[in-house]
């Protein structure tokens, strides 16, 4: 536990002072957002704000995860490391995203087909390393098996875990790309499921197989420690957020939405929480199907669509809502979508 109270007090506090430096040099440089003109008006005053503000979520968690270890002298675990190192490659792929728009002055900067190739090499790697790695009692980071609340009893095989695991990043990564539109929309969503994996990864240590001989005990590889990453993740963002809330003084780009989204979904693979991630990540379900529902009734229907524009906080926007009660709304959304997963969790082991 204090490995968890240190790693998320440090990121916070190491966030929320350090943006200031990166609005700073960024401003200098001229890295600014660039907006679509398609999208909506309201947007074009945010012109030239400050991007790339996941450099600092991505370098504030790793060291906060770190410092916490030499604090507390307890070794790192493969399974967080694993995370992390997902965590990075996915900034990386995000950071030359960002780099190629601010560079060029265009909204648009690796070519899709170069962005998913890059996502899913970082997530194949993940997956390939994740299955290795077997401790004393046989568990790898990444089990064989689906997983709901916990690993069920259908297996996968090592090549469909793989392909899955790519799947789920990609998806999440993606989902929280699409969900960082508004002010704080991103961020805060992030807190709150960042927040649930903390409670889920302290809950399968107290009850993990290793600890106790209940008979519905928990099969998992470092949940403690990979709850500290959990709580390093979501005290960066609480930190960013401070900044990031609107009117927001930087963005986190492409650079952080990868991050983040490769965060939650390798923190809920390592977990053996994947199916419980439709609910955790609820926003970020929702906010998706609106893009894959607006481009599959589009070319249907020949050209017809049934928002105004997707991804769906836009909708919003162009009929009228405004941008902070969006946000808020939306986090309200997130907040039930979490309650609900943790609800869904803790049920599991009542009535088993």
């Amino acid at each position: 536990m204090k490995g968890i109270l240190v790693a998320g007090a440090l990121a916070a506090f190491l966030s929320i002072f350090s943006t200031p430096m990166l609005i700073r040099l960024l401003g200098k440089r001229g890295y600014g957002q660039f907006i679509r003109e398609d999208g909506p008006t309201t947007h074009h005053v945010k012109h030239g704000t400050p991007t790339m503000g996941g450099i600092v979520l991505i370098g504030s968690s790793i060291v906060a995860y770190l410092v916490s270890h030499i604090v507390t002298r307890i070794p790192l675990s493969i399974s967080a490391v694993l995370v992390l190192a997902l965590v990075f490659t996915l900034g990386l792929v995000g950071f030359l995203d960002d780099w190629l728009k601010v560079s060029k002055q265009r909204s648009l900067g690796l070519h899709a087909r170069q962005k998913l190739t890059g996502q899913a090499i970082a997530a194949g790697l993940f997956a390939f390393a994740g299955i290795h790695f077997k401790d004393h009692d046989g568990l790898s980071p990444i089990s064989l098996h689906l997983s709901g609340v916990r690993d069920t009893s259908f297996a996968l095989g090592s090549i469909f875990v793989v392909i899955w695991v790519i799947f789920m990043v990609l998806g999440t990564s993606n989902g929280v790309n699409l969900t960082d539109g508004l002010d704080g929309l991103a961020t805060g969503a992030s807190i709150m499921t960042f927040l649930a994996f903390v409670l889920i990864g302290v809950w399968e240590f107290g009850q993990s197989c290793g600890v106790t001989d209940v008979s519905k005990c928990y099969q998992v590889r470092d949940p403690l420690d990979v709850a500290v990453v959990a709580a390093a993740l979501a005290g960066s963002c609480a930190g960013f957020l401070w900044w990031n809330a609107s009117p927001a003084k930087i963005f986190m780009g492409d650079v952080g939405s990868l991050a983040l989204g490769g965060a939650i979904a390798g923190i809920a693979i390592t977990l053996r929480t994947e199916l419980l991630l439709i609910a955790l990540g609820g926003l970020f379900v929702l906010i998706t199907m609106s893009v894959i529902i607006q481009i599959g009734y589009f070319k249907i229907s020949g050209g017809k669509r049934i928002f105004k524009m997707a991804p769906l906080q836009h909708h919003f926007e162009i009929i009228g809502w405004g941008e902070v009660t969006i946000v808020i709304r939306f986090w309200i959304l997130a907040g039930l979508s979490v309650a609900t997963g943790l609800g869904l969790f803790y049920a599991q082991w009542v009535v088993s």
